[in-house]
Formats: C-alpha cells, sequence, structure tokens
C-alpha cells in the first residue's frame, strides 16, 4: 500500500459527531459561573495506524466517503420533523419561553420559571396559530408546570416520553425550541454529566438529578423538550451556567424520570408533594474529617433540625457547636448520616437525590446514623415539604 492511499484512508476514516441541547426565556434561570469557552462541540476520532491490508469497515468507508456524517443528518432531520409539530413557543408580557404537548387533552409541559408571575400566556403552533392557554399546575421544586391550551385538537401531536435512567454520557442529544423567540430552532449535541443537584432560586431545596449537556441553549429555550437520537424526551431544557447570559456550553435539563412523577400530579391536583426530612447539613470530605476529627470520612453532618419536623421527631440530633474550618464557621457535634434504607450516603447530595428519587410524603425512611462514636438505626416518616425554607 502507497503512503499516499494510506493517508487517504487516515483522513476518511475521521467521523464528526455534532452535538448540542437548550435554553431559557429572558426572565428565567441562569447561573453565573467560571468562564466556558462558547462553541459547539466537535468530537473527532482519529486513527493511530493502520494494517497494510485494509479492513472491511476501512473499505467500505472508502467506497462511500462521509456516509456516517449522512446518516447522522438523516437522523436528525427525522427527528426534528416528528417532534417539531409538538413543540410550541409560550410568550408574555415580558418574554417567551418553550414547550411541548403533553397529551391530546391540550396539556403542555414548560418550565414553571416561565409561567410564574408572568400573566396572560399565549401558545404558537408550528403552523403559527396562536392561541390563549390557562395554567393547570406548578412545581417550583422540579421547575416544571403544566399549560393547558382548548379547542386545537388537530394542531395537538403529543410526545413520546423516554427513559433518563438509562442515559449514558457521550450520548447524542437534541433540542427544539424558541431561543430568542426564533421558533422551532434545533440543536444538537451530546449528555456531558449525569445526575447534577443544584438549588432551585426560589427556595433553599434542589431540583436533583439534572441532565448536563453542551446543547446550545439561550434565552427562550427554556420549557422545550431535550431528544434522544429516538426523538423521544428525556428532559426538559431549564437553566445554563453561563456569565453571559448565552449559551457557554453548559446546560441543564429537568430528567423525564421527575416529569413522569410531577406531571400527573399537576394535572389532577395542580401541585406536588415532595417528601422531606426536615435537615440542614453538608458533606464530609477527608479534609473536613480530619479538621474536626470525625469518625468517618464521608457522609453528611447534621447542621440543623428543623423543630418538629420529621427527623425531630424521630430523634436526629442537630449541632450544638461552632467550629473554625479554614476561613469558615462550621456547626458541629451533630449526627452523622451514612445510609438511608441501608444504601451507602457519601454526601448531601446523595441523600437528597434519595429522597427525591425513591421516596413519597408518609414513606418511612431508616437513616443510619453516627452519634456518639456509636451506629444507630432511626426510622423517620417522611412529609410533605414547605413551600419555602
Amino acid at each position: 500500500m502507497r503512503p499516499t492511499f494510506v493517508s487517504k484512508i487516515l483522513t476518511i476514516l475521521a467521523l464528526v459527531a455534532v452535538v448540542g441541547l437548550t435554553a431559557c426565556s429572558p426572565s428565567g434561570l441562569l447561573a453565573a459561573t467560571g468562564p466556558v469557552v462558547a462553541q459547539s462541540t466537535q468530537a473527532t476520532t482519529s486513527v493511530q495506524s493502520v494494517a497494510l491490508a485494509p479492513t472491511s469497515a476501512a473499505v467500505a468507508i472508502a467506497e462511500a466517503p462521509g456516509t456516517a456524517v449522512l446518516a447522522q443528518d438523516q437522523l436528525l432531520a427525522d427527528v426534528y420533523q416528528r417532534v417539531n409539530p409538538a413543540v410550541v413557543n409560550i410568550t408574555f408580557a415580558r418574554g417567551s419561553g418553550s414547550g411541548f404537548v403533553y397529551d391530546d387533552q391540550g396539556h403542555i409541559i414548560t418550565n414553571n420559571h416561565v409561567v410564574e408571575n408572568n400573566g396572560k400566556l399565549w401558545v404558537t403552533f408550528a403552523d403559527g396559530t396562536m392561541v390563549p392557554a390557562k395554567v393547570v399546575g406548578t412545581d417550583p421544586g422540579s421547575d416544571l408546570a403544566v399549560i393547558q391550551v382548548e379547542g386545537q385538537a388537530s394542531r395537538l401531536h403529543p410526545v413520546t416520553l423516554g427513559d433518563s435512567e438509562s442515559l449514558r454520557v457521550g450520548q447524542l442529544a437534541a433540542a427544539i425550541g424558541n431561543p430568542f423567540g426564533l421558533q422551532g430552532t434545533m440543536t444538537a449535541g451530546i449528555i456531558s454529566a449525569l445526575g447534577r443537584v443544584l438549588p432551585e432560586e426560589s427556595s433553599s431545596f434542589a431540583i436533583v438529578d439534572m441532565v448536563q449537556t453542551d446543547v446550545s441553549i439561550n434565552p427562550g429555550n427554556s420549557g422545550g423538550p431535550l431528544l434522544d437520537s429516538a426523538g423521544r424526551v428525556i428532559g426538559v431544557t431549564t437553566m445554563i451556567l453561563s456569565q453571559t447570559g448565552v449559551s457557554s456550553g453548559v446546560g441543564l435539563a429537568v430528567p423525564v424520570a421527575t416529569v413522569k412523577k410531577v406531571v400527573p400530579a399537576l394535572i389532577a391536583q395542580g401541585h406536588y408533594s415532595h417528601p422531606w426530612l426536615g435537615i440542614s447539613g453538608g458533606t464530609i470530605t477527608p479534609a473536613l474529617a480530619e479538621s474536626l476529627s470525625l469518625p468517618v470520612q464521608q457522609g453528611v453532618l447534621v447542621g440543623s433540625v428543623v423543630s418538629g419536623g420529621p427527623a425531630d421527631r424521630a430523634g436526629i440530633r442537630g449541632g450544638s457547636q461552632r467550629s473554625r474550618v479554614g476561613s469558615q464557621t462550621q456547626i458541629t457535634g451533630g449526627d452523622i448520616i451514612v445510609a438511608i434504607d441501608d444504601v451507602e450516603v457519601k454526601s448531601f447530595d446523595d441523600l437528597v437525590g434519595y429522597l427525591g428519587r425513591k421516596t413519597e410524603v408518609g414513606q418511612r425512611v431508616t437513616l443510619t446514623v453516627l452519634r456518639d462514636g456509636t451506629r444507630q438505626r432511626i426510622v423517620a416518616t417522611l412529609e410533605d415539604r414547605p413551600a419555602a425554607a
């Protein structure tokens, strides 16, 4: 094989995968973070060596250059054609957001922050038809909301809900929404990370298991669908981490597993009851354990317990002392939670994530705690958490 032919095969074997995601309404959630280069992610797989005799796969690609790229082009085009009729533009006096049709009764899923305190809402369908909408239910705790339109049966094309629990980092993702009011815009990218836990802006509670993506998210995308390569909804695009207010490559979506739990309750009763333990605290790290001479290097150090709350009634103890750790003051002396229902707890996010994924209001959970050097099992009955901390 001549060197020039080898170099041609090396060039042809470079596969390109383009990826992306979604964004928020002008009045939506924007979290400040450190500088991030704003760009589309383009991942290239390069070949380090080549055999003297080309493999059958190499020959196939050589005979049909661009086949892989064309296949991906067709896949994304098909997803757009199927799903775009389900995506709507939600407008209000101060801006706009996105949403998508949930069922043939006219229910539309969006973000709570898109509809919260925004007065009269209008929905514009993919064919340009604009109709008024009413709010059916809201849940600030998951940043989800359901609105409804009436008399639009021919324009209702419900989405297919997918599975966010089997997602893998690196998986192709796409989003359709209305960035800056540009209706029916599609972006594509990958799943960047899973299981992100971030505070919800209107309280001290957290939204759990968020899906991170590098899909471009900008003002107006909030509430739109995050899709897998089959066009199934795997999340609701919700927020970005940015210093400028526009996409910097870090977008976050509420997982569809949360949608499946919360949305039926919003339709049936207008709200969703989140299970609540009633503690505050922090994650134990090796450095903190060394500074405070703690008996473990991971777990949750309980700082305070809400008086009369589930943890308080179960007998969980908060801290009673203040200790200096570096430049910060740490409440110490409280119980250390190391497991819930025999599932290991390494961090506060682990505890919050378990409560959000696996429990319901009224459920009894068993907390394994360390107190005064001894291990104890304490049973607590979860309650409906208050609207605000």
